[in-house]
């Protein structure tokens, strides 16, 4: 099978179509032919250097949209056949930049037929990390105000609309020209922090969610009200924030995505419900990862990039 890899760590540059032995479904596994598969910051992060994963050769992605080739044994789940879309276990599982992969059948959950492949491809590292931000881990629900930073970002777009499905009341940060597309996903704010300051701008907020880290997550602090949550999906935090945050009665975390089929499934429940859609900014065949990455790389996309494998 064709896949796309790297065998030495740098630019985008290092990566290369190539052929490799198509895997093959163990126990409790699936084999599934990759339709569409999104390209997120992880990817060209492990792409420039060794991270969670320090491994050569290695093939990245996560994200997954395809049909069952074929299943191992003991999987009741799919059966050949059938579309599915999910995330491979990050980030050890990677591997779906190619036209097969394999991974566990409780990663993935069938494709909403109201979303094609490129659509479906680009939501599931995102929306589960959303999901397991918003709801997982800070257990918003109506009523509550809560702040996404980023809010156009791969992450942020989904989790605006994830947090309105749930009744919160969503401000989300963004430059101007993308405010408009924010309040069609639903933010009843939007500020924009290059000609703003978010902390005199937004105060008293039940939760924060934060993919940026840094000067932004040590301020966001401020922003909580008492017993508060800050979700933070980078890491870091210093003594004096962490100390800030007990002053003020909220509750810091860091959290690392994880491969969920029951939020896999909640995730679809809301794509066929129509409060869910993702953003795809762009699309590029398998053969083009190097140029998928190098647009990402900008940090001027809105919503998500996507590969498409024939």
């Amino acid at each position: 099978m064709r896949a796309i890899i790297q065998e030495s760590y740098g630019g985008p540059e290092v990566l290369h179509e190539t052929r490799v032995p198509r895997p093959e479904p163990g126990p409790g596994e699936i084999l599934v032919a990759v339709r569409a598969a999104g390209v997120n910051p992880t990817d060209w992060k492990h792409r420039a250097q060794a991270g969670f994963v320090d491994r050569l050769p290695l093939v990245l992605g996560w994200d997954v949209s395809g049909v069952v080739e074929a299943v191992g044994y003991g999987v009741t789940l799919f059966a050949p056949g059938e579309e599915v879309f999910g995330m491979l276990p990050y980030p050890h599982g990677s591997g779906s930049h190619a036209e097969y992969v394999v991974g566990p059948a409780r990663a993935f959950t069938r494709k909403p037929t109201v979303i094609d492949h490129l659509q479906a491809g680009a939501l599931p590292l995102v929306s589960l990390t959303a999901y397991q931000a918003l709801i997982d881990t800070a257990g918003i629900g109506p009523g509550q105000r809560v702040l996404i930073h980023a809010a156009a970002g791969g992450v942020g777009h989904v989790a605006v609309q994830i947090a309105k499905a749930h009744g919160a009341y969503v401000i989300g940060t963004a430059s101007a020209p993308k405010h408009d597309l924010l309040r069609e996903l639903g933010a009843d704010e939007v500020v924009d922090y290059r000609t703003t300051d978010v902390a005199e701008a937004v105060d008293g907020v039940d939760m924060v969610l934060d993919p940026l880290g840094g000067e932004t997550r040590a301020r966001s602090v401020g922003l909580l009200r008492p017993g508060g949550t800050l979700v933070s999906l980078l890491s870091g935090g210093t003594a004096e924030e962490v100390a800030r945050a007990a002053e003020r009665g909220v509750r810091t975390a860091t959290m690392l995505v994880e491969a969920d089929h029951a939020g896999m499934n909640a995730v679809a429940d809301l794509v066929a419900a129509g409060a869910l859609r993702p953003r795809v900014e762009a699309t590029f065949p398998l053969a083009e990862a190097a140029a998928a990455h190098r647009l990402g790389e900008t940090g001027r996309t809105t919503g998500k990039i996507v590969l498409e494998v024939d």
